[in-house]
């Protein structure tokens, strides 16, 4: 038996998650995906650009739902998830939505063992940077699965938010550190889900805390050569009480409006091998 606490604090991620998927099956906007909607953010599909034709390989794929929204665009996709519910969910909504795709159960970290092949385009999206325990294997993950002169690319919600206590409605109270601690903080069942209220949580989670600089130094420790690092002033999901929506659909705090990053976006890529 492995008495690693964060391989232990893993596992319990991965139940939490298996918890969650058909909670978020039925709070995520499926009916209106299978309908023609693309659950792809605009910023994505903005500096990822066209992806016909390109082998997209989509890291942490929850459900497969923004995998498909790129398989609907012309990619060629395989989605990556740890929770056995998450990927039979994610092949039957392939299914529904009459799209092609293929799905990996994997933790990532662990994808070596369980996929061949490189891919154009390595793609993850918002909410995955506080489930791993180790960001430096990560990054030689997303090495290893990208052709040379392939691209990795991750719209992620700003590291300097999750300091913040996420049930405070005005003040922007600081309950967490902004650094990287080995140990994850741990949140006990019995709280809302973040996408139905309504859900009580059963499970745990464990969260990693990852400062902007170690996703840098990760992705440059691995090889990759960092071709823009944006940070945005607003985020895809009201994190906190008291957060308004734009017309764009985005989400920011009234009172700290344009003047806290609430996201960023960053592409790194592969070199070309000298003899190519």
């Amino acid at each position: 038996m492995n008495s690693d606490p964060n391989l232990a604090a893993e596992e319990s991620n991965r139940r939490l998650w298996d918890e969650m998927t058909p909670v978020h099956y039925k709070a995520y906007r499926v009916k209106e995906f299978l309908s023609g909607e693309c659950p792809l953010r605009p910023i994505e599909l903005q500096e990822v650009g066209d992806v016909r034709g390109k082998d997209l390989l989509h890291l942490q794929c929850h459900f497969g739902m923004d995998t498909l929204g790129w398989a609907r665009l012309g990619a060629n996709v395989t989605g990556v998830d740890f929770s056995d519910k998450a990927i039979e969910t994610a092949c039957k909504l392939a299914e529904d939505a009459g799209l092609e795709a293929r799905f990996v159960l994997s933790n990532v970290l662990e994808l070596e063992q369980n996929l061949d092949g490189e891919f154009d385009v390595v793609y993850t999206g918002v909410g995955v940077l506080c489930w791993l325990r180790d960001l430096r294997a990560w990054a030689r993950i997303i090495h290893r699965f990208l052709k040379p002169g392939g691209f990795f690319y991750i719209y992620e919600t700003h590291p300097l938010l999750h300091v913040f206590d996420d049930t405070e409605q005005r003040d922007l109270v600081v309950r967490n550190p902004y650094f990287h601690r080995v140990e994850p903080v741990r949140y006990e069942g019995g709280g809302p889900d973040y996408a139905d209220p309504d859900h009580r949580l059963q499970n745990p989670s464990h969260e990693w805390q990852w400062s902007l600089g170690d996703v840098v130094d990760a992705l440059i420790h691995a090889g990759l050569t960092i071709e823009f690092l944006h940070e945005h002033a607003t985020m895809p999901f009201p994190y906190m009480p008291g957060m308004v929506q734009d017309d764009a659909g985005m989400w920011h705090h009234p009172d700290h409006e344009g003047r806290l990053p609430l996201s960023f976006s960053l592409k790194a890529r592969r070199e070309e091998s000298a003899d190519s």
